[in-house]
């Protein structure tokens, strides 16, 4: 069996899902989710834990198994707790505006790049003096967050000589030495 998708999923208080017509729906207080399940996947509630098993040992099978086991617990984690990430944009002159859900980015290009986000996605922008401006992004949604996040930080990927550009808290960019002075 699956390593993953044996792990039966255990429910918290104030969530509720509901299965029909092979799509799995999960209500919590972050928000609503869907996700459509292949049929070669059973789902079995069973008061407040999943489990999912699948009919064969066909290899195709054993990915759906530890997929849709993945992405239901991620869509419980999403609607009970929620998903966070920060951007932090790193170079001079670099900044960042929220009004709404339309942010305004200032990344050294000619003109300033503006991204309607979806609606499931909240976004705060803080600019502190003598520290780089960040970027902070919220939702019950972790696939969608992390394709938003992707596409704000392909504007400007770090760079490994100064290492400017849009990265995660927290992240770490190998550096590179640049030319090597004296060589003759």
């Amino acid at each position: 069996m699956s390593r993953i998708g044996k792990l039966p999923i255990t429910v918290p208080a104030g969530v509720t899902l509901e299965f029909k017509d092979n799509v799995i729906t999960v209500k919590g207080p972050k928000g609503e989710l869907r996700q459509y399940v292949n049929p070669v996947i059973s789902v079995n509630l069973d008061n407040n834990e999943i489990t999912l098993t699948r009919s064969t040992d066909d290899k195709q099978e054993r990915a759906y198994h530890g997929l849709y086991r993945s992405l239901i617990n991620n869509m419980i984690i999403g609607v009970s707790v929620g998903y966070k990430k920060e951007l932090e944009l790193v170079g001079v002159g670099y900044r960042a505006s929220n009004n709404g859900n339309i942010i305004d980015l200032s990344l050294g290009y000619t003109h300033n790049i503006f991204i309607q986000l979806p609606p499931e996605i909240k976004v705060e922008t803080k600019s502190e003096r003598n520290k780089n401006p960040l970027i902070i992004l919220e939702s019950c949604d972790k696939q969608l967050l992390g394709q938003v996040c992707s596409k704000i930080r392909s504007f400007r990927k770090p760079e490994p000589y100064k290492g400017k550009g849009i990265k995660f808290v927290g992240e770490i960019i190998r550096r590179k030495s640049g030319k090597s002075a004296g060589a003759k």
